[in-house]
This record gives C-alpha cells, sequence and structure tokens, in this order.
C-alpha cells in the first residue's frame, strides 16, 4: 500500500507555508516574506531561493537496486567504516529530552497564516525523467554504503602485529582445501574415535575448504559427528587445542547456539582462571566473531583484567575496550582505570586505536569525564587531516555523548569533513550532522554539504538515519539552498520505511518534530503517528515520548487549519499539560533570572495580577512572562488567582462589571474591530476557541486573520488589548556561541505571533548581566522593553 502511495502521490515536499506552489503562489510568498525574514535575522541563516516546478525529478530510479541494511563510512585518508550504532536521545525546550520518528505523507499542511486555495487541477504525477544509473556506477554506490558490523569496527587490529595473537583472523586462508580433501576428512571421521589432537586438526584443515563447501558443513551429518566428537571430549583438550578449535568454528560459520559453543563456553569459563590475558581476549574476540552473547565469560574477563590491569600492555588495553564495546557492558569498577589508561598512553595511540576507544565506551554507555573528552578532542583536532572518516565519527560519537563543547575541534571539523561528505556513506553522514545538532553547533558550510550529498543516496536511510537528518537541520533552523530536494527525498523516504515505525516508532516522532521546526507538516505522516494505534505504541516504548505526541499535536492544531486527521485526544493532552506544567513549577518557573523578572514587573506595573509567569504554549516546553496591555499603553490586570482579587477594578471609572466583561478579561481574548463593525459574529467568554477548521486555540486566543466582537452595549467597556510574550532566554535556546535560535524556539515564537501575541525579547545576553546591577537600571530596562512605542504600533 505505501509502495502504491509513492508511486501516485507526491510526498509532502514543501514547508507549511509553500506546499506545491505555482509562479503566482511562488509571488504570493514573497509578499509574506517579512516575517520569515524577521525569523532568519540571524547569521549563518543564508537561503537560495530557487524556484521549483510542479514536476520533481526521481534520482533514483524504478530498478535501482537498495541492500536493506547498508551503511559503511567512506575512507578518508587513513580509509575506514563505520559501524551502526544505537539510538541518542535529543535535547528539547528547557530540559526534556526524547528522540523522534518516521512515516508516510504526500500533502503539505498549509498554515493558517499563508493558506493558499488549493487548485483545481489534478495532482501532480511523479515524471521519471533521470534514466537508469549504469550498473558499474550502482555496484560502486553500493559498495561504498556497505556496512560489516563485524569487521567495520576491527580496523584498528591491522595497525600493529601485536593483535594478531589477540584477535581472529577472519580473512579468507592463505591455502585452501580442496573438496576432495574435505570429503576425505568427514568420511574419517566415522570410522576412528580420534584423539583430541586428531580432531582438533580436522576442524582446522575443514576451515581452509572454500567459501561455498564451509557453508554446507553445518548442514552435513558427518560434520554434525565432528562436532558431537569435540563435545564429549571437551575436558580432554589443552587450552591451546581448544582455542584452535573455537577459531575454527568463525569461518565454518557454526551457528551461535550450536551445542559444540555451548560446550566451548562451558569449557572456558572454567578455565578462565587458568588461562592468560592475551588468550582471554582472542577467546573473546572469537565470540564476537560468532555473535555469540556470552555475559558470564565477559564478566570473568572483566575481573581478571581488574586484578591484572597493571599489567595490559598497550594493544591489550585498546583490545579490551573494544571488546567492551562489543558486549555493551561497562564494568563500573574499571571505569577510573581506563581513564587513567586513556591518559598514560594518549600520545601513544594510533588514530584509529583512539577512534576505537571512543566506539568501545560510547558502544557500552561508558561515563568519561570531561577532562579525559578534552585531551581526546584536543589530540584529534591537531590530527584530523590524518584520521580515517571511520575513526573520526567514533570519536564524535563520543564528544555527543559528553555533551561537551570542543570548540577548536568543531571548527576544524568544519575545514576537513565537507570535502569528504560526498565519499562519507549515510550512516556516517548521519552521525556527523547529529553531532552538530546535538552540541547545537551551526556550521552552514558542513549542513549544505550534506544537504547536496544526501537526495542521491536517500534510498541508503534507515527510518532511523531520515529522522535523524530532519532532526538535526530543524533543531539548527537551517533550511538548505536545495530545501526542497532534500525535504522531500526525505520525506518520500519515510513513506518507504513506514513499516519500520511500528517497532520504531520514536524515529517518526523525531522526523515529524524536526520537519515541524522549519513549518513543514506532511498530512499523511502526521495522520499516522497520531492514530490511536500508533499513539499506544508510544506508550510501549523504551524513550519518554509524551512530550513529543504533545509537541506535534498541538503544533498541528495551531498552524495547519486544512488539516482533517487524526488529533490527539482531549483528555491525553490535558495529561501531557500536568505532567509539563508540574515539570515547569518545579524547574523552570523558579530560575533566579525569571523570578527576578517576574518581581520587577509586578513592581512596574501595579502589582501580580498584571503580570502570569506561565506556560503560554505548554507543548515548548518553556516559559513566558504574560503581560496585557490597552492600546493607549496602560497595562491591563488579568491574572486574578482568586474572586477577591476582581474587587481592584471597581474603581475603574465608567465600567459595569458584569459577567461579560470580566470573563473577557480574564481569558484575555483580543478584539480587533472591523472597519464596518457589523456582521462580526459575537465572541464565547470562557471557552476555548477554534476557527472555521475546528482547530482548538490555546489560551482562548483567536487565530491570525479571524475576528470576533461583540455587538456594542450601552456602558460598556470594549478594551482592545496588546498581548505581551516576554521570553526570558538562556543559552540553551541558542545555538552554540551565537544569537541564533534553536528550531524548537522558533516554533514558539511562530505560534505565539499566530496566536495573536507580540514577542519581547529580554536575551539572557543582556537580561544576565543586569541582575548584577541596580533595582533602578532593571526597571528601567524592562519598562522600555514593556513600553517601547514599536510594540504598540505594531499591534
Amino acid at each position: 500500500m505505501a509502495t502504491v502511495l509513492m508511486c501516485r502521490r507526491l510526498p509532502g515536499l514543501s514547508r507549511a507555508t509553500t506546499a506545491f506552489s505555482t509562479t503566482a503562489k511562488r509571488e504570493a510568498e514573497r509578499g509574506s516574506s517579512k516575517s520569515k525574514k524577521e525569523k532568519r535575522d540571524k547569521p549563518g541563516a543564508a537561503k537560495a531561493g530557487t524556484e521549483s516546478g510542479a514536476t520533481i525529478q526521481l534520482l533514483k530510479p524504478q530498478d535501482y537496486r537498495v541492500l536493506y541494511n547498508p551503511a559503511a563510512y567512506a575512507k578518508g585518508r587513513a580509509g575506514s567504516q563505520q559501524h551502526l550504532d544505537r539510538d541518542s536521545s535529543q535535547a528539547l525546550g528547557d530540559t526534556f529530552t526524547g528522540p523522534g520518528i518516521p512515516t508516510a505523507s504526500s500533502q503539505a499542511v498549509s498554515p493558517v497564516r499563508n493558506a493558499l486555495p488549493k487548485p483545481k487541477s489534478q495532482p501532480v504525477l511523479l515524471e521519471q525523467t533521470i534514466p537508469a544509473t549504469p550498473y558499474k556506477e550502482e555496484a560502486e554506490k553500493e559498495k561504498q554504503e556497505m556496512h560489516n558490523s563485524k569487521e567495520d569496527p576491527r580496523t584498528f587490529q591491522k595497525g600493529r602485529p601485536e593483535y594478531r595473537s589477540l584477535s581472529c583472523d577472519s580473512a579468507e586462508p592463505a591455502q585452501t582445501l580442496s573438496a576432495e580433501e574435505g570429503d576425505s576428512i568427514l568420511q574419517s571421521v566415522a570410522g576412528c574415535e580420534g584423539s583430541p589432537g586428531a580432531l582438533t586438526d580436522y576442524f582446522l584443515k575443514l576451515s581452509r575448504l572454500p567459501a561455498e563447501r564451509r557453508a554446507a558443513l553445518p548442514s552435513d551429518p558427518r560434520f554434525g559427528a565432528l562436532c558431537h566428537r569435540a563435545v564429549t571430549a571437551i575436558r580432554l583438550f589443552s587450552t591451546p587445542d581448544l582455542i584452535q578449535i573455537l577459531k575454527a568454528c568463525v569461518p565454518l560459520a557454526v551457528p551461535a547456539s550450536h551445542p559444540l559453543l555451548n560446550a566451548c563456553e562451558a569449557e572456558f569459563c572454567r578455565r578462565a582462571w587458568d588461562m592468560g590475558l592475551e588468550q582471554l581476549l582472542l577467546v573473546a574476540d572469537c565470540w564476537r566473531c560468532l555473535d555469540r552473547s556470552v555475559p558470564s565469560y565477559l564478566g570473568i574477563l572483566f575481573s581478571y583484567a581488574n586484578l591484572h590491569w597493571r599489567n595490559l600492555t598497550l594493544p591489550q588495553f585498546v583490545q579490551l575496550l573494544y571488546i567492551i564495546g562489543e558486549g555493551r557492558r561497562s564494568p563500573a569498577d574499571l571505569a577510573q582505570k581506563v581513564e587513567s589508561t586513556i591518559l598514560k598512553h594518549l600520545d601513544a595511540f594510533t588514530l584509529e586505536e583512539l577512534g576505537a576507544i571512543c566506539l568501545g565506551l560510547f558502544k557500552s554507555l561508558s561515563g568519561i569525564s570531561d577532562h579525559v573528552m578534552r585531551r581526546i578532542a584536543d589530540r584529534v583536532s591537531l590530527q584530523m587531516e590524518d584520521m580515517s572518516t571511520y575513526a573520526l565519527v567514533n570519536v564524535l560519537k563520543m564528544l555527543r555523548y559528553t555533551r561537551m563543547d570542543h570548540p577548536p575541534l568543531m571548527r576544524e571539523l568544519g575545514r576537513v569533513i565537507p570535502a569528504r561528505i560526498p565519499a562519507t556513506n549515510i550512516q556516517g553522514t548521519m552521525h556527523i550532522t547529529l553531532t552538530y545538532s546535538s552540541l547545537h553547533f551551526f556550521d552552514e558550510g558542513v549542513l549544505a554539504a550534506v544537504a547536496a550529498s544526501l537526495p542521491s543516496k536517500v534510498s541508503y536511510c534507515r527510518s532511523k538515519d531520515a529522522a535523524k537528518f530532519l532532526w538535526s537541520f530543524g533543531c539548527l533552523d537551517y533550511e538548505p539552498p536545495n530545501e526542497e530536494e532534500f525535504y522531500s527525498s526525505l520525506i518520500k523516504q519515510l513513506h518507504a520505511k513506514l513499516h519500520e515505525f511500528s517497532k520504531f516508532p520514536e524515529h517518526l516522532l523525531t522526523a515529524l518534530l524536526g520537519l515541524a521546526f522549519v513549518r513543514r507538516f506532511p498530512e499523511e505522516l502526521i495522520d499516522f503517528a497520531l492514530r490511536e494505534e500508533f499513539v499506544q505504541k508510544t506508550r510501549g516504548s523504551k524513550y519518554e515520548l509524551n512530550k513529543d505526541l504533545f509537541t506535534l499535536g498541538k503544533s498541528v492544531e495551531i498552524e495547519c487549519p486544512s488539516y482533517r486527521g487524526s488529533r490527539l485526544p482531549p483528555q491525553l493532552c490535558q495529561e501531557f499539560t500536568e505532567m509539563v506544567s508540574s515539570f515547569a513549577e518545579r524547574e523552570i518557573y523558579v530560575r533566579p533570572e525569571i523570578l527576578e523578572a517576574t518581581s520587577l514587573l509586578e513592581s512596574m506595573l501595579g502589582g501580580p495580577e498584571y503580570v502570569k509567569s506561565h506556560m503560554i504554549l505548554p507543548h515548548t516546553r518553556s516559559s513566558d512572562l504574560e503581560v496585557r496591555l490597552a492600546t493607549d499603553g496602560h497595562p491591563i490586570p488579568f491574572n486574578f488567582k482568586d474572586p477577591v482579587a476582581a474587587k481592584n477594578l471597581k474603581g475603574m471609572a465608567g465600567v459595569s462589571l458584569t459577567d461579560d466583561l470580566m470573563s473577557q478579561l480574564i481569558q484575555g481574548r483580543a478584539h480587533n474591530q472591523s472597519s464596518t463593525g457589523v456582521g462580526n459574529e459575537a465572541g464565547i467568554p470562557g471557552q476555548e476557541r477554534g476557527d472555521a477548521a475546528g482547530t482548538p486555540c490555546l489560551g482562548g486566543a483567536l487565530p491570525a486573520g479571524a475576528t470576533s466582537q461583540p455587538e456594542p452595549q450601552p456602558g460598556l467597556w470594549q478594551p482592545r488589548e496588546v498581548r505581551l510574550a516576554l521570553q526570558v532566554s538562556n543559552r540553551n535556546h541558542f545555538c552554540y556561541a551565537s544569537r541564533r535560535l534553536l528550531g524548537l524556539h522558533c516554533l514558539k515564537r511562530r505560534q505565539l505571533r499566530l496566536l495573536g501575541y507580540v514577542v519581547v525579547e529580554i536575551p539572557f545576553w543582556e537580561w544576565f548581566p543586569l541582575l548584577k546591577r541596580t533595582r533602578s537600571e532593571k526597571l528601567s530596562y524592562l519598562h522600555y522593553k514593556v513600553f517601547c512605542p514599536a510594540l504598540l504600533t505594531r499591534a
């Protein structure tokens, strides 16, 4: 079904303001570019204004063959490939974190502010215009994207001869055994008992058979008999002979659950304390090559290494870190020793070994101090050009995991990596991009290089890769010069990977949030993500996805009036609101910079009823200071926590305190008077109000472009309000060392404006220094922010 959709319909290609546009729409869009320019009034936001026609060219022909699980890192100067790693959560908002999401959509939903009528023409169909990729070029591309999760992380072992005794060489044997000799060996097994030495020799010889012959052995009854003999005699083998048998099992591709391996594991666990560290590491490497989980054996190995730590050589240490990573286990008692050993040998490690160490720490989720990570980053930043892309990406993974800023490394990365991007495979490129977004580090050169290379290779993206690309670009609020091609290719890939999202719901949410940050709302994917069945799957995820669902659902309500798909149930939204509000009361509202601003505003405006510290949009997970002004500039009281506070209004001359007026003041609805004053429907005080499409507006606000005015009543004061949403920001709202807002906070300000608020920035680089100044200076600053004449004029 998803495949048919892809062939017949266009995925949601454009941002919510631009869907598939004709030239006329483009002209209309240019007319409303002022608000877009305000959003982009920050460094590095340049974007080419390329025109897109109604026909989208397919960069991947219909017969393009794609391997299911490709992804190897292109080789840098030293050359190596990258292994897949697990997801890492992404920061969203002030403190909440949550990973993201995947599904399929053919249509972009128009937002409230620039909704255009849909043309009556037939849907645009994808047009095949690119000739089939030549086989040679296709094969080369597949080779580049291929990934071997067992072999790629072992590249470091080729750098020193010492690793030959610590690792299992899975390369093809130099001297192969003929099929006739193999049959002779298997035939002889049935006729004799055989000594342990002879059985060992049989295994070694059979491991030298041609690959196609070895593949048939596990199902050969004669080979089964040989394995049975070995199991029976397991205690009679010497330790070197038993290791040789285990090594032979690797090229023989003995299944991980085979009885022979069960017997070998039990025997090695029994003998472990009588073996040397070199032998223990070699056996552990064999288990990895056989893809067999051996937690008991690894526990013994780590305990043994802990007791003999001082005797570890440099290669043994690196091999141990590799085993720790592949076993996904982090021995807590080794953490301090690992750090001290890294510092001891830091200058002696090869760059590939340094990458292997970081990958081992990353895979095992091992904590590492900022000091050690900084020392590693210091060395890498000085020798980056000599480092393979694979090893470099492994260092970036650990830098991302520790969430440590290192400007020299990131600047050097921005100089070195763009030229490598075209030859770097999808997974490597994804991890590079994700590093920038995780550390909130904006580099337009890197992002533009990624965007330029991705569309031609997008078919190699897993759902995770596509989600992380979308998240990263959205998080950094960057739309590349080839934005239409970039986003349309990734949205199409989400459609193609729709089947993966039931198993990995977090990837779909990650992708859709990344798209929402840059005002793109693919309708079918959103409908899929907000269905009850999918919402239930998110509840069963190992990740906390409630906040992501909440942000997506409410953003669609505000920005997409034409959306008719699934929505989050009201009770679920209420649950999420209470969850976020509870967190805000503990962690956000109590921050000194917010408390100080709230107190000073109350003093300046006349009391607590003139200011409200809360989240106007709970789904954006950050706070606001709300102030309301009459059009003549006077503050309006609205924050009444109990009925007694309403008595303060009785001093207003000429105002009848009707229930209707009180409701208007408390709810704070904006009243936009029409030029004629006739024909507008009466407002609905005290209730959440929706637009013509049934979209509820948070806080009782009217959607942009809508008007509501009660009929004038004799003696009733009709106030018009300017609602201010003061943003007391902090460094986490911006890209590193810049004044460029992150995607979530761009989304928040955009939605506040759509709901009729005037956004007033109180940026940290102005407010934080003032916190140490006199009270009068702070009051003067806030007075200027609140009563700036330009605000009232613009409102």
